[in-house]
C-alpha cells in the first residue's frame, strides 16, 4: 500500500502554488539587454499594476528573427531579470504568436508594453486588460549601443 507523506517542504511549496493561483498577475514582453533604468522602470510601473510579474525574455533564436542582437545571451538575461525584485517569473518568448497562449497558461490578467507598442497588442483585450506605459525619457538600449560604438571609434 502506497502512502502520500506529506511534509512540510511540499505543504509550504502548495500553499505558494496556490497563492500566486490567486494574485493579480501581469506579463511584459522584452529582449532587456544591457539593461538600463528604463527597463527598471517599466518593470517596476509594470509590477505594481499587479501581485505578480511575469517577463517573457526574448530568447536568442527568436531575437535573430528580429534581426536583433543582444550583447548578453538568454541565460545571462534571464539571471539578470531574475535578480530584480519586480520579477517573479522569467518565460522565454520564442515566436510573436505566442502571446495569447502566454497569458492563458499563466492565467494574466494585465499585459503591459512600453508606448512604442501602442494599439499592437489589442488583439490580446479579448483575454486581459492591456496597458501600454509611457517610455522613460532619454535612454533605450539602442541610444545606448550607438553611444558605446562613438566613444569605441572616437
Amino acid at each position: 500500500m502506497e502512502t502520500d507523506i506529506f511534509t512540510f517542504e511540499t505543504y509550504n511549496q502548495e500553499l505558494y502554488k496556490r497563492e500566486v493561483e490567486m494574485m493579480k498577475k501581469v506579463l511584459t514582453y522584452g529582449t532587456f539587454d544591457l539593461l538600463h533604468h528604463g527597463h527598471i522602470n517599466l518593470l517596476k510601473r509594470a509590477k505594481e499594476l499587479g501581485d505578480y510579474l511575469v517577463v517573457g525574455l526574448s530568447s536568442d533564436e527568436f531575437n535573430q528573427i528580429k534581426n536583433k542582437k543582444s550583447y548578453y545571451s538568454y541565460e545571462q538575461r534571464k539571471m539578470i531579470l531574475e535578480a530584480i525584485r519586480y520579477v517573479d517569473e522569467v518565460i522565454p518568448e520564442n515566436t510573436w504568436e505566442q502571446k495569447v497562449h502566454d497569458v492563458k497558461k499563466h492565467n494574466i490578467d494585465v499585459f503591459v508594453m512600453g508606448d512604442d507598442w501602442e494599439g499592437k497588442f489589442d488583439f490580446l483585450k479579448d483575454y486581459c486588460e492591456v496597458v501600454y506605459l509611457p517610455r522613460t525619457v532619454g535612454i533605450s538600449t539602442t541610444q545606448i549601443k550607438k553611444e558605446l560604438k562613438a566613444v569605441k571609434n572616437g
